[in-house]
């Protein structure tokens, strides 16, 4: 199966260090509000997931979602969870280290959108 998200080990580093205070994480892909479409970093309990949330994967033993009409643009592009240096504008648990998470993403194959990994709707797994 082709994985939807994948993840630098950059990115991985920064969750290491954000688990430590905040224990688990997920990740919600903003669909343009505070920081553009910037992936948002949230303690688990601080963010509800909806009955609408397409989840695309794990990464890093975090669940990755993003709205399902953002999906319906973004279900053929594989996504790449990354980090670099500089503060977002949003409310996303790796501010304050002066980082920000960001996705970098390509266009699956033919081949490979044969071979997704599955999604699930709503914050039911």
């Amino acid at each position: 199966m082709v994985a939807r998200v994948l993840i630098t080990d950059a990115a991985k580093a920064i969750i290491d260090q954000l688990r430590e205070e905040h224990g688990e994480l997920l990740f919600h892909q903003s669909g343009g509000c505070c920081d553009g479409s910037s992936p948002m970093c949230f303690p688990i309990n601080d963010f509800k997931i909806g009955s609408h949330d397409v989840l695309l994967g794990r990464v890093h033993g975090c669940d990755f979602y993003m709205s399902d009409f953002q999906f319906e643009y973004w279900q053929h592009t594989q996504l790449t969870l990354d980090v670099v240096p500089g503060r977002g504008a949003s409310f996303s648990a790796e501010i304050p280290l002066g980082v920000r998470f960001l996705i970098r993403s390509r266009l699956f194959t033919e081949e490979e959108l044969q071979n997704l990994e599955p999604v699930s709707v709503g914050g039911s797994v």
